[in-house]
């Protein structure tokens, strides 16, 4: 791949991928996103974990669906190697994409009964299960309008495909333009590797867009703490509308203390795409560290945890903002944010999805974008199946690109 961030600068985009077979002929897709190297460890946790669900019926998940979640992400030995983050999660994911789209070819849900998915373990300080009960019945009004203005107009979205480290002036300068010509008015920008170059960029791309577009900008867990500060200070006068994580991942207070130094310059703190669970955003809510949610449809444990995760921003009255792009990444976060909005904030202020415009080739239902908004998918599921060919030709090591690598690297 030709993108490339502060941190990532040689990713080969790829994904575990999952396929639930069924006795009825029906299938589940479900995959989790990563950039290369690795991947074959999550391949490993995948199997590893594939003994929990091998012979279940779908009703028998599905029935007790906060009991299968904490089978997955707490399983007495496999958990000491998470319990909830890293490789195993990622796995757990993967797995429970793959069910939540074989339910949704199936049936519809109530409130209730997505209430019931959800493992409030550790968050119940935060969120109780009748508050969130309460958060859905109430956004019951006007569901039926949101939707209909969904459908017709869809959800917003930013792009990031403008602006990645590496670009020419030249390139930053043709893509913003065609995308402005495409319609798109909310940018972000990748930052952190060079204070000058980023200080050179974000002027250039602010005067191609003008003073009335959104800006972003996104360092990729660059810096420390107070250089995160002095670094996006001397970035202000352009204005962005966040920082997207600014520092580790992990660094609760230390984004809390970025949030309360920016917040005179009116920029927010934007994080969550390397969050590990329900229970760190809890803390960054809790903390006020952060002004935008940025959920992952791969990082956390699937639309269970998601929904925890979503509610728990309702409350809190911080807009979710979704981190998409990578390989099917869009296709799955588009089914949450439309959630967001249509069941649980009814809202979009300040809210947003990103979108990425490459790899969307390889899916059988890719995502739709006009005039710089998500229109909703149709098909059925949850949006993740790929095209056999798509498949069978990157499938490591035995599809053929490896197998033309391998060649080339022995002549």
């Amino acid at each position: 791949m030709h993108v490339i961030d502060s941190q990532h600068t040689d990713p080969d985009y790829s994904v575990a991928y999952v396929v639930l077979e069924t006795e009825a002929a029906l299938k589940g897709y479900g995959l989790t996103f990563t950039v290369g190297r690795g991947t074959e460890i999550v391949v490993c946790a995948v199997k590893a974990l594939s003994t929990l669900v091998v012979g279940k019926t779908l009703e028998e998940i599905t029935g007790d669906f906060r009991g299968f979640y904490r089978l997955l992400s707490s399983d007495g030995q496999m958990r000491w190697i998470g319990p909830e983050k890293g490789v195993i999660q990622l796995a757990t994911a993967a797995i429970l994409n793959a069910i939540w789209d074989l339910w949704a070819r199936v049936e519809g849900k109530d409130p209730a009964k997505l209430i019931s998915c959800i493992d409030f373990r550790y968050i119940t300080d935060a969120l109780t299960e009748q508050e969130a009960l309460d958060i859905l019945v109430k956004a019951k009004t006007g569901q039926k309008t949101r939707e209909e203005q969904m459908l017709r107009e869809g959800y917003p979205a930013y792009t990031t495909s403008c602006a990645w480290l590496g670009y020419t002036d030249q390139q930053l300068t043709q893509l913003c333009s065609d995308a402005l010509a495409q319609g798109w008015t909310k940018f972000k920008v990748k930052v952190g590797a060079d204070l000058q170059d980023d200080i050179r960029r974000c002027s250039l791309i602010r005067k191609l867009i003008g003073p009335d577009k959104t800006l972003m900008i996104d360092a990729n867990q660059r810096w420390d703490v107070n250089e995160a500060v002095t670094w996006v200070t001397k970035l202000a006068e352009f204005h962005p509308l966040w920082i997207e994580e600014p520092t580790s991942p992990d660094d609760i207070l230390g984004h809390a203390s970025i949030s309360k130094a920016l917040a005179p310059f009116g920029i927010g703190v934007a994080t969550g795409e390397q969050c590990h669970n329900r229970v760190m955003f809890k803390q960054f809510l809790q903390a006020s560290a952060l002004q935008f949610v940025q959920i992952d449809s791969c990082r956390v444990g699937s639309v269970n945890e998601n929904l925890a995760i979503i509610l728990m921003a309702a409350k809190f009255n911080v807009p979710v903002c979704p981190h998409a792009g990578g390989v099917g990444l869009c296709e799955l976060v588009q089914h949450l944010i439309l959630f967001d909005y249509i069941s649980v904030s009814a809202s979009l202020s300040n809210r947003m999805c990103e979108y990425v415009d490459h790899l969307h080739e390889h899916f059988k239902s890719p995502t739709n974008i006009r005039n710089a908004h998500y229109i909703p998918p149709m098909d059925p599921g949850f949006s993740c199946e790929m095209l056999e060919e798509s498949v069978k030709k990157h499938q490591y090591p035995e599809g053929e690109v490896w197998r033309v690598i391998e060649k080339q690297g022995k002549q």
